[in-house]
């Protein structure tokens, strides 16, 4: 039977996939960590890793055993909660990744909330793209991910938490609300690449290639696009929760109703963690807390949630 030093090694390697670099975040020099990596697939007559690639990949015999890793070394964390639970030393570490456009409101909204429920827990917060969350999932540097849906992968979990209407932020048309068709002639302000609501934008606004990618400001701060619609022109869309938070005149920010069938543009804000996971009692007062705080009356036959993807 190998290690759980080297399994810990194996999973290093299979997060960095290069030899030198995962030997660094193991504090162990780069010989040594080969070595053991040597050792462990002699020991179970299987090679681990391909070799011959760049960067290093997963043999089949590999893929099969780094889920078995992570399985067990998911459950020696409990026995180690356990133990330092009963004698009273026990602080929890709950990492939460969370993209920018949910952050600019959940986490004011809920801090002092999670404060005050997650007493012997350390949370960390940090914001990442969609993308980044689903990659730091996999290789367990965050416990739970909120993002905007839809998203399936047999390995995570999913648990919707609130849904809430895009509007279109666009001072310079006076009705409440206005069809994606009146969209078409002004300039789309998009966030960069990578931020869902770019994706969610060039989806339900029809834009080409072209269009969005045209001269532009881009960058990851929603608040600094509608100065730009203030200052020259055309629009850009904003989830309510954000409208709500910068206390957006609701004269600038208008209802959209989709041309084609009379829908209303939202996103689903989910949670996603993992099947398995020592931390599910925290992950749970999180999820249930953040559905109590945003939850309201169903209007979903009224929505259209817009793929990030």
């Amino acid at each position: 039977m190998i290690s759980f030093q080297q399994m810990h090694y194996i999973l290093s390697v299979n997060d960095y996939r290069h030899f030198q670099r995962a030997s660094e975040a193991c504090f162990v020099t780069q010989p040594t960590l080969s070595m053991q990596i040597k050792k462990a697939e002699d020991e179970l007559s299987f090679q681990i890793f391909d070799r011959s690639t760049n960067p290093l990949t997963l043999t089949a015999f590999g893929e099969k055993l780094v889920v078995i890793i992570r399985e067990i070394i998911n459950e020696t964390e409990k026995i180690s909660k356990l133990t330092k639970s009963m004698s009273g030393t026990f602080v929890e570490k709950v990492r939460l990744g969370v993209i920018p456009t949910i952050a600019a409101f959940l986490i004011s909204d809920m801090f002092d909330k999670w404060k005050s429920i997650l007493p012997n827990i350390q949370l960390t917060i940090e914001e990442m793209k969609s993308e980044e969350l689903v990659v730091a999932l996999e290789k367990k540097e965050i416990d739970i991910a909120i993002m905007a849906g839809p998203f399936n992968q047999p390995n995570l979990r999913t648990i919707p938490l609130f849904k809430e209407e895009i509007k279109a932020y666009i001072p310079s048309i006076h009705s409440e609300t206005i069809y994606s068709n009146d969209l078409i002639d002004l300039h789309p302000w998009l966030l960069s690449k990578g931020n869902c609501l770019r994706t969610q934008m060039i989806h339900f606004c029809g834009l080409t290639n072209d269009k969005a990618d045209s001269w532009n400001y881009e960058g990851g701060n929603l608040e600094m696009l509608l100065r730009m619609v203030d200052v020259k022109g055309g629009y850009s869309l904003v989830p309510e929760e954000y409208q709500r938070v910068l206390n957006l005149d609701n004269s600038k920010c208008k209802r959209i109703i989709s041309s084609e069938n009379n829908e209303i543009p939202a996103r689903e804000v989910i949670s996603i963690f993992p099947n398995k996971t020592s931390k599910w009692e925290s992950i749970e007062k999180i999820v249930r807390s953040i559905q109590l705080n945003y939850g309201k009356e169903n209007t979903e036959s009224k929505f259209q949630i817009l793929n990030w993807k």
